[in-house]
């Protein structure tokens, strides 16, 4: 009888089976979890983006009376502390429009941008 045969006998083939298969599910878990942090990052970046711009928007309609360099100053102040940055802000007639980014890097190597854009003026009605 030769090693090998007394190996194959002895019903020890399958050593190592559920190594592998644990391993397999250890990877699947960790790609899946990931992936969610991937997707919870995205998220917060875009949450964080609509905050700025609202924040943004209602600090420059508090300063729409005096003029656009004025209400939007104020505007990239509150924006700029909410750690977004200012894309855009004009004044539309009484109205403020801000539009803001957040530049987020959800999984090393990928870079991805939340934008929002809100609008804040007087009452009508």
């Amino acid at each position: 009888m030769s090693w090998w045969t007394g190996w194959r006998a002895t019903g020890d083939g399958e050593r190592g089976g559920a190594t592998i298969c644990l391993l397999g599910v250890g990877l699947l878990f960790v790609v899946a979890g990931l992936f969610g942090a991937g997707v919870g990052a995205a998220r917060v970046a875009r949450q964080q983006a609509r905050v700025a711009a609202d924040l943004g928007a209602l600090a420059g309609a508090a300063r729409a009376l005096q003029d656009e360099p004025v209400a939007c100053a104020r505007a990239v102040e509150l924006v700029a502390a909410n750690s977004a940055r200012l894309v855009r802000c004009r004044l539309d007639g009484l109205d403020v429009l801000v539009t803001t980014e957040v530049t987020v890097a959800p999984l090393p190597g990928m870079t991805r941008t939340a934008r929002a854009t809100s609008r804040a003026g007087p009452l009508r009605g």
